[in-house]
């Protein structure tokens, strides 16, 4: 899912295109009154071009032509009222000015073209995003979900890291997994781990057969594909996590994906302890452990993968994801999102060098069946039991 634009739509009236261009028609103004009251030997006309050259910054070549044509009449003016057109002085500002405004009005037609370009590239490549990641429903079964994802390539949208979630009787199964690359090298193995998943997901009873499944398509895709350079480079590391209706418990899957983090009200924070198996995509990797831990009404369950806490800083520190989040535990997930977006960027200097996605996953508050064992934590307060 396309993480929400907040603010989007809201504009104040002096971003306006109309209000910003009073700031070249002014500068002519002012320039061509302090040109005339100012002595002759004072020659201020030649900073007319200043106007012309502002506003391809936020007009088109249209708007650009009548402020180059505001600037040269302006010109004239000044020439009629200082000495006379025929000058030579005057005419050279005159075609100097003039040579300007339409280099201004070409450079603009110029941007204004990329611009539509770009705009389509974003258009495409959100409409791509759309069909390879369906975007997560709001609710699904007793959870309720938000997601946010953050390619690492400059304008696009969609890269290696995935995530999915679907119905099989009356559990939810969800997958998040990054494959092997960034950006949009990545899309054709994070676009086949997808259909796999959403082919295999309802014919698998077990989530490690699951794994298994999946793992197959994967060592076949690089079979198929790889070339003897990438022998063995083609992989991915997957998260596949099971909840049912009616069990308070979470059944997890780990290809040698980062563990969850489940936030409890109250500002806990736990790290199922998993038994991850190798990547898909490893050969002889065929094993995979089914761990089962207490998820109970209330909790919160973070996915993410790689690429978050990876994020470093100016002085090449990582982001402490756990650390982080504790603060917000008791926030619904779409609110837990918009923290972690908006602290992740500024921890990252605002861009991030690998494709970053989270999901949290919040079991709806019902009566339940509690499940008891033991749990790795991270925090200060943070303690949570294992089931199984």
């Amino acid at each position: 899912m396309k993480p929400r634009q907040w603010g989007a739509g809201l504009q104040q009236p002096w971003q306006s295109t109309h209000a910003l261009l009073l700031l070249p028609v002014v500068l002519i103004v002012v320039i061509t009154v302090v040109d005339i009251r100012s002595p002759e030997s004072i020659h201020l006309g030649p900073a007319l071009v200043i106007a012309p050259a502002l506003t391809p910054s936020f007009a088109g070549p249209r708007t650009t032509a009548f402020v180059g044509a505001l600037a040269l009449a302006a010109q004239t003016l000044i020439a009629f009222l200082h000495g006379g057109i025929a000058t030579s002085n005057h005419v050279v500002q005159l075609v100097t000015l003039a040579v300007l405004s339409v280099m201004c009005v070409v450079y603009s037609a110029v941007r204004e073209r990329r611009q539509a370009q770009l705009a389509q590239v974003r258009t495409v490549a959100e409409a791509a995003q759309h069909v390879l990641m369906w975007p997560l429903p709001e609710f699904i079964g007793p959870l309720r979900i938000a997601s946010l994802y953050l390619a690492a390539e400059d304008e696009a949208q969609i890269g290696g890291d995935l995530y999915a979630a679907t119905r099989c009787d009356n559990t939810v199964r969800v997958l998040i997994g990054d494959v092997r690359g960034k950006g949009l090298p990545s899309i054709g193995e994070a676009a086949l781990l997808l259909g796999a998943f959403r082919e295999s997901a309802h014919r698998h009873l077990a989530l490690a057969d699951l794994a298994s499944g999946l793992d197959q398509s994967i060592s076949r895709y690089a079979t198929e594909l790889e070339t003897e350079e990438e022998t063995g480079e083609r992989f991915a590391t997957v998260l596949l996590v099971e909840i049912p209706d009616r069990e308070s418990v979470t059944r997890m899957t780990s290809c040698g994906h980062p563990p969850p983090l489940l936030l409890s009200p109250g500002h806990a924070v736990t790290i199922p302890s998993l038994h991850p198996s190798p990547p898909l995509g490893v050969h002889g990797s065929t094993d995979h452990t089914l761990d089962v831990f207490s998820f109970e009404p209330g909790d919160t369950l973070l996915l993410y993968t790689d690429g978050v806490v990876e994020a470093r800083d100016a002085q090449g520190r990582f982001y402490p994801l756990a650390e982080r989040v504790a603060r917000w535990t008791d926030d619904s997930p779409e609110a837990l999102m918009h923290h972690v977006r908006r602290d992740l960027l500024a921890h990252a200097g605002g861009r991030l060098n690998d494709d970053a996605a989270l999901i949290a996953l919040h079991r709806t508050p019902a009566v339940r069946r509690r499940h008891h064992g033991h749990g790795r934590t991270a925090g200060a307060d943070a303690s949570r039991p294992e089931a199984g």
